[in-house]
């Protein structure tokens, strides 16, 4: 066995020995007794984290997951494997309100895709459906033409046959029909997410009540909190069993509001990348679907200025909200574990981290100057 000491668990102050196999696998998580010095190589209190999860990404290398045909396979691999460079280890592929045909040949092509999953590539989880049950005059970037009325018949129409290759999906919950599609979704064991929604706080509440689970990209699309009208944001900290994606660029949400959003609710934050199709790419014009992207400093616009979406990686903001003054072992939970919970994962992180291979998992330090790097636990600092 071989023994790594002195390790910390995201926002744990104790001091813990990991023990590997002869695999390199985590066969023991204990913590270090008071005044121990633990046997074996120190971390120095480096912590320990599984690999990111993003829950709400579009695509990458060029290709946008709801224009997916089988002949971007390959690419589709290739940006699989940027992402387990990035430290990314699983995604929601997210698709955006587009018409029902490419929706359906792009759940398609994103099946072939994880029958071809081997270690070191980013895994592809059941995809994201941001759309097409949104609310018009909060529908942001999404293309009005392919919006749709949530109806039993509607959601047959785009998920019969793919129920179990979709893990959430963002709507309205207060639009008219939401409440028998929620049920619906429920039943498939699909996570469904407040987005691009209209409703206020009472309305929101009504939809965390009935078992929506989840804010998409805070703040963004949906109202603010606002000392007269709280909106679904006060309704979701209220509750503090509602997860709170968030963009963490410093452009979708002010870094003030984002620190704010994690000292309210540290256990409920989920951070997202929301990177669209350039992300591995340059700075410049970009195709995305008949529109133009507009890229700078990692922020995506349409040519009208509305603001789409990102290019930076999910860990990005991982560094960005801790560089903003955040709680370092919450922001990296809120980009590694709190995905998980969301999904369904349930074991505390000593139990989590058991069976992993080290070299899967990411270590954090911080500089002296107070910045976060990450690495491969065996590997390299970013």
């Amino acid at each position: 066995m071989r023994w790594l000491s002195h390790v910390r668990l995201l926002d744990d102050d104790r001091a813990w020995r990991i023990g590997l196999d002869g695999d390199g696998l985590i066969a023991v998580v204990r913590p270090l007794p008071a005044g121990s010095s633990g046997a074996g190589e120190t971390w120095g209190g480096d912590r320990l984290s599984p690999g990111g999860v993003d829950l709400q990404i579009n695509g990458g290398l060029g290709l946008a997951f709801p224009e997916l045909a089988e002949e971007d396979l390959p690419r589709l691999l290739e940006l699989l494997d940027l992402l387990w460079r990035d430290g990314v280890e699983a995604i929601c592929p997210t698709l955006v309100t587009c018409a029902v045909a490419p929706l359906r040949r792009s759940l398609a092509v994103l099946e072939q895709a994880r029958h071809q999953h081997k270690p070191g590539r980013c895994q592809l989880l059941g995809a994201h459906l941001e759309g097409p049950f949104l609310a018009p005059e909060r529908r942001g970037a999404h293309p009005a033409e392919h919006l749709a009325a949530p109806s039993q018949e509607a959601l047959r129409e785009r998920l019969a046959g793919f129920e179990d290759a979709i893990d959430l999906v963002t709507l309205a919950p207060e639009v008219e029909g939401a409440d028998g599609v929620i049920e619906a979704l429920r039943a498939h064991g699909i996570v469904v997410s407040l987005g691009h929604s209209a409703a206020n706080e009472a309305q929101a509440e009504r939809a965390f009540m009935g078992g929506v689970a989840m804010v998409t990209h805070a703040f963004n699309a949906m109202a603010g909190l606002g000392h007269r009208a709280p909106g679904p944001l006060a309704a979701a900290l209220l509750r503090g069993d509602v997860a709170l994606g968030l963009i963490a660029d410093g452009v979708h949400v002010a870094p003030s509001m984002v620190r704010l959003l994690q000292r309210l609710a540290p256990q409920q934050l989920v951070i997202v990348s929301d990177a669209l199709a350039p992300y591995g790419l340059g700075d410049g014009r970009h195709r995305w679907d008949e529109r133009v992207l507009l890229v700078e400093d990692g922020s995506c616009r349409l040519e009208d200025g509305t603001l789409a979406g990102t290019t930076l990686p999910l860990l990005e903001g991982v560094r960005r909200l801790v560089r903003w003054g955040g709680e370092v072992g919450g922001a990296i939970a809120a980009a590694t574990v709190t995905p998980r919970r969301v999904l369904g994962e349930e074991r505390p992180l000593e139990e989590l981290l058991v069976g992993m291979p080290l070299e899967e998992c990411l270590r954090w330090s911080t500089g002296r100057d107070g910045s976060l790097h990450w690495r491969r636990a065996t590997g390299c600092a970013d």
